[in-house]
C-alpha cells in the first residue's frame, strides 16, 4: 500500500515494513541507481550514496543513468558512508534496497539501524527472486507515492523495445550472449543469467543466454579467461561499473561488446534504453 499527500504519507516497503512520515517527503536521499531511476519519474533527489564495491569519494557515474552528478551531495559508500553528513544534509527520506531477506544493501547493519531510527526509510527488494518488471513497478510506486505524474510515454517506448528486442531474437540461430565482469588477467566473473533480473528478462525474450557450469557462487561462477572462451560467446555484456577490471583481448579481438550494469536503475526508460541496445546488437549480427 502507498498513500501520498501534503498532510500525510506512507508506504509499505519490501520488508513489509509500513513506513510512514507527517507529510510526503521532498528530500528523499537514495542510494545511486534507484535515486537515477526516481529522476526519470521527475524526482530529484537530495542525495545519494554508495555500496561497499564503490568509491567512497566520487559516486560511479556508470551506475546513474541520466541522473545529473554535477552538484549532488555523495554521502560516501558502505562502511565509509558519512552518517553525520547524510543527516545534517536534513533528509525527510532514505531509499535502499535490500538483495533478499531484507538487509539493507549498502549501508552497515549499525549504521542501517541508527539511521532508521532518526529517518524514515524504504527498502527495496532487487534480489534474484524479482523480475524486472516487478522491480521496476515497485520504484514506480514509491515515485508515484513522492508525488510523480503517470509516463505514458516512457511506458510506451519500453513496450515498443520489448517488441523489438522479441523480434531480433526469431530466426533458426541465436547469438550466443554471455554476461561477465571482468576479474583481472587471470579470472573473469561470468553472470549467471536467471540470477540477475535485467539477464532473465532478456532470456524471457528469447535472448540466448549463456550459462556457466554449475559451481560455487549464487550470481557469479568465476573462472579463468580460457575457460570463458571456450563458451564461444558471440556477444558480450560487459560489466562497466567502477569496480570492475578492464575487458582487454582475452576474449578476441571479433566478440562483439556492449556495456552492461548490473545494477540498472529500474525505469522505463533505462530499461528501454537497455533492451534498445541489446535489440541492435543482435539485429547487427544477424543472419
Amino acid at each position: 500500500m502507498a498513500q501520498g499527500t501534503e498532510r500525510d504519507w506512507e508506504f509499505t516497503d519490501d520488508r513489509d515494513h509500513l513506513v510512514r512520515a507527517a507529510s510526503r517527503p521532498s528530500r528523499p536521499v537514495v542510494y545511486l541507481p534507484t535515486g537515477a531511476a526516481l529522476h526519470d519519474h521527475g524526482i530529484r533527489p537530495a542525495g545519494v550514496f554508495g555500496s561497499a564495491h564503490d568509491d567512497p569519494a566520487l559516486p560511479d557515474p556508470a551506475k546513474a543513468g541520466s541522473l545529473p552528478l554535477a552538484g549532488l551531495p555523495y554521502f560516501g559508500a558502505g562502511s565509509a558512508l558519512d552518517l553525520d553528513a547524510l543527516l545534517a544534509s536534513g533528509p525527510d527520506l532514505v531509499v535502499a534496497l535490500t538483495y533478499g531477506g531484507g538487509q539493507v544493501y549498502g549501508i552497515d547493519p549499525e549504521a542501517a539501524k541508527h539511521l532508521e531510527e532518526q529517518v524514515p526509510l524504504v527498502v527495496l527488494d532487487v534480489g534474484g527472486g524479482r523480475s524486472l518488471a516487478g522491480i521496476r513497478g515497485r520504484l514506480t510506486a514509491l515515485a508515484r507515492s513522492l508525488g510523480a505524474a503517470p509516463q505514458p510515454d516512457a511506458e510506451a517506448e519500453l513496450a515498443a523495445a520489448e517488441r523489438r528486442l522479441s523480434a531480433a531474437t526469431v530466426g533458426p540461430v541465436r547469438s550466443r550472449v554471455l554476461a561477465l565482469s571482468p576479474a583481472g588477467p587471470d579470472s573473469v566473473h561470468l553472470a549467471r543469467p536467471h540470477a540477475w533480473p535485467d539477464l532473465a528478462a532478456l532470456a524471457g525474450f528469447g535472448v540466448g543466454l549463456v550459462d556457466p557450469a554449475p559451481g560455487q557462487g549464487a550470481n557469479w561462477s568465476t573462472t579463468t579467461w580460457a575457460e570463458a572462451a571456450a563458451l564461444e560467446p558471440d556477444l558480450l555484456l560487459t560489466d562497466v561499473r567502477g569496480n570492475a577490471a578492464a575487458l582487454g583481448d582475452a576474449l578476441g579481438p571479433d566478440v562483439a561488446t556492449l556495456p552492461w550494469n548490473p545494477e540498472l536503475p529500474p525505469s522505463a526508460r533505462e530499461h528501454a534504453r537497455f533492451h534498445n541496445t541489446v535489440a541492435e546488437a543482435l539485429e547487427a549480427a544477424g543472419p
